[in-house]
C-alpha cells in the first residue's frame, strides 16, 4: 500500500518480471562462465602457440561481448524497470537492506565492462601474459558480481535470522546463500560450454580445432552439472517450511523439479559419453539440442525458485501483495482502502458520500449502489490479489478458479484466503471491504460448465 499498483493485463506484473528475468538469466550466467572460458583458453592457446585457436577465441570474444554486454545490459536494465514498477516495496526493501552490496556489485560491474572491452579491442596489441591477466580480471569480477547478486536474491527466499537481527551480513549470508552460489556457478559453467558449442559448430570448419574446443569445453560443463545438482539439493534442504510445503503441494512444481534433475543428468551423460570421451560429436544439431536442454534446466529452475516464495516476495518481510506483515492488523481495523494513499484518494474523489472528514466510513461502503460496490471490489482485487492472479482471463485467473462457486464460498475465501490455500497472504481489510471483494468476484465468476452433475441436480 506504499505505492500505486502497476496493472498488466492478462500476464500480471509479477509474471512480466519473470519473463524479463529469464531473458536476462540465460545471458548473465554465460557472462560469468564465458569469461572464465576465455581467460583459461586464451592462456592455454598462448602457451601452446595455437594460432588457429587464438583466432577462434578472438572471434568468440566478439560474440561474447555482443551477447553479454549489449543484450545483457538491456535486459539487466529491463529487470530494474519491471521490478521498480511491479514490486516497488520489495525493491525498496532490498535496496535499503543491501545498499553496500549493490554498491560493491556496481564497482565490479564497471570493472567487468572495462576489462571486457580491453580484452577484445587490444587483442594482439598486448603481451600474451598481460592479455591473459585482463581476461582473468574480467572472469573474477563477473563471478564476484554473481556472488553479490546471489546473496541478495537468495535472501528473498530465506531471510534467516535477519528479521530479528537486521544486520547486512546476517541477511547476505542467509541459509540459501551457499547452495544458490554453487548452483549458479555450476549453471554458469554449464551454460557457457553450451554457448561455445553453439558458436563453434557454425564458425569452425577445421575438424581438429573443433574437436579441441569440444573436448576442452566438456570439462567445465561436467563440473557445472555436478555443482547444479549439489546446489539444488542444498537449496531444497534450506528451504523455509512454507516454501517446502508450497513445493510439495503444487504438482506442477514437482514435475518441474523432476524435469530439472532429469535434464541435468541427461546433459551430464551426453557430455561424458560424447565430447569428453569421444570428441567428434559436435554438429549443429547436437549443439542446438544441448543448448535447448541447458536453457530448459536454467529457466525451469528460476521459475520454481520464484514460485515457492509465496505468500511472500521477500520471506517474512514483504507479502506477495506488497504489504508488510506487521501492517495487516492495522489495515484490518482502519480499512485496506483507507491504508493506501492511492486507494483513499480514489474513494474520496469518486465516492465523497462515504467520507467522514478525511477518513473512509467503512459502514457507508455497503450503502453504495450495487454497481459501485462491485467497482470498489475490483479496486480491492487489483491491489490485494493481482500480484498473483489475473481477474477473468490470463495467468492464474481467479474467475476460472471460482467457476460455479456460491457467494458464501467466495466470502469464506476472501475472509480467510490463507485457510483455503496456505500460500496465499491473509486478508488485510475490514469485513465491509471483504463484502465488496466478494461481490466483485461473484460478478465475474462464470457458471459451472454445462453437463456437470451436482448431487441430484444436473
Amino acid at each position: 500500500m506504499h505505492y500505486p499498483w502497476w496493472h498488466v493485463p492478462f500476464l500480471t506484473s509479477p509474471m512480466l518480471i519473470g519473463i524479463v528475468s529469464l531473458l536476462h538469466v540465460i545471458v548473465s550466467h554465460y557472462a560469468v562462465g564465458g569469461g572464465l572460458f576465455l581467460a583459461v583458453e586464451t592462456g592455454y592457446a598462448y602457451r601452446t602457440r595455437n594460432a588457429g585457436y587464438l583466432a577462434y577465441l578472438k572471434d568468440h570474444a566478439w560474440f561474447f561481448i555482443l551477447v553479454t554486454v549489449v543484450y545483457g545490459a538491456i535486459t539487466g536494465v529491463g529487470i530494474w524497470w519491471t521490478i521498480g514498477l511491479a514490486s516497488p516495496l520489495a525493491t525498496e526493501t532490498l535496496i535499503h537492506t543491501f545498499v553496500f552490496g549493490w554498491g560493491m556489485e556496481y564497482v565490479f560491474f564497471v570493472l567487468e565492462i572495462v576489462s571486457a572491452f580491453i580484452f577484445y579491442y587490444y587483442w594482439g596489441r598486448l603481451a600474451p601474459q598481460t592479455h591473459t591477466r585482463i581476461g582473468w580480471i574480467y572472469a573474477i569480477s563477473a563471478w564476484i558480481s554473481l556472488v553479490l547478486i546471489t546473496g541478495i536474491t537468495a535472501f528473498m527466499l530465506n531471510t534467516g535470522a535477519w528479521p530479528q537481527n537486521r544486520d547486512f551480513w546476517v541477511g547476505f549470508l542467509n541459509p540459501q546463500f551457499v547452495p544458490q552460489v554453487l548452483a549458479r556457478t555450476g549453471g554458469a559453467f554449464l551454460l557457457a560450454s553450451l554457448y561455445v558449442y553453439l558458436h563453434a559448430t557454425f564458425k569452425v570448419k577445421e575438424v581438429g580445432l573443433r574437436n579441441l574446443i569440444e573436448s576442452r569445453s566438456a570439462r567445465p560443463a561436467l563440473a557445472g552439472a555436478i555443482l547444479v545438482v549439489l546446489g539444488g539439493l542444498g537449496w531444497y534442504l534450506f528451504l523455509p517450511e512454507s516454501a517446502r510445503a508450497a513445493l510439495v503441494a503444487a504438482s506442477a512444481l514437482n514435475v518441474l523439479m523432476v524435469l530439472i534433475f532429469a535434464v541435468t543428468a541427461a546433459v551430464f551423460v551426453m557430455l561424458y559419453l560424447g565430447p569428453y570421451r569421444n570428441p567428434g560429436w559436435l554438429s549443429p544439431g547436437f549443439a542446438i539440442l544441448f543448448f535447448g536442454l541447458g536453457l530448459a534446466a536454467i529457466t525451469t529452475g528460476e521459475f520454481v525458485r520464484e514460485a515457492v516464495r509465496k505468500p511472500y516476495i521477500v520471506y517474512n518481510v514483504v507479502m506477495s501483495n506488497q504489504i508488510l506483515p506487521e501492517e495487516i492488523p492495522a489495515l484490518r481495523k482502519s480499512g485496506y482502502l483507507e491504508g493506501g494513499t492511492w486507494t483513499k484518494a480514489l474513494v474520496a474523489a469518486q465516492y465523497p458520500q462515504v467520507m467522514n472528514g478525511d477518513e473512509i466510513e467503512e459502514a457507508r461502503l455497503l450503502a453504495l449502489p450495487e454497481a459501485d460496490q462491485v467497482r470498489l471490489g475490483q479496486v480491492l482485487f487489483q491491489y490485494h490479489c493481482n500480484g498473483c492472479h489475473a481477474a477473468e482471463v490470463g495467468y492464474s485467473a481467479v474467475a476460472q478458479m471460482i467457476r460455479g462457486w456460491t457467494p458464501d464460498m467466495i466470502r469464506a475465501l476472501v475472509q480467510q484466503p490463507e485457510r483455503v490455500n496456505f500460500f496465499m497472504p491473509p486478508w488485510a481489510g475490514t469485513p465491509e471491504e471483504a463484502e465488496l471483494l466478494t461481490k466483485y468476484l461473484a460478478a465475474i465468476a462464470p457458471p459451472h460448465p454445462a453437463g456437470m452433475y451436482y448431487g441430484n441436480q444436473r
